[in-house]
């Protein structure tokens, strides 16, 4: 059911943004377990899956790229993150919402990577 809900979700958050055209995602090489591999494995099936049945482009972004674009070190901690989050003038809930700040200004001011 949890990815079965995640595709609704996709398809929630693609109608209400009026559409997106590109979708950029933390890409985990280490995970903690088994279990933990095996869901990150079902959410980028189905993450890739969405994106191609829609036309949209997806790009995964090592974590270390991320916390290297936003601190200045490959290895940050979860506090600095979100210290780089609000220096940037927003307010995260968590570390997990300060990774996407990151990810979002990495994908801004790197053009996707690309320069």
């Amino acid at each position: 059911m949890r990815f079965l809900r995640f595709r609704a979700w996709l398809d929630e958050v693609h109608q209400l943004s009026g559409g997106f055209d590109q979708l950029i995602y933390e890409q985990v090489r280490r995970h903690a377990g088994t279990d933990a591999s095996h869901l990150y494995g079902g959410w980028l099936a189905i993450l890739e899956v969405w994106c191609e049945q829609n036309s949209v482009a997806y790009q995964g972004v090592p974590v270390g790229t991320i916390k290297r674009h936003a601190t200045g070190k490959g290895n940050a901690p979860k506090e600095a993150m979100i210290a780089a989050a609000r220096a940037r003038g927003f307010s995260p809930a968590d570390d997990n919402e300060a990774d996407a700040i990151a990810i979002l200004h990495w994908a801004l001011e790197t053009n996707g990577g690309l320069g």
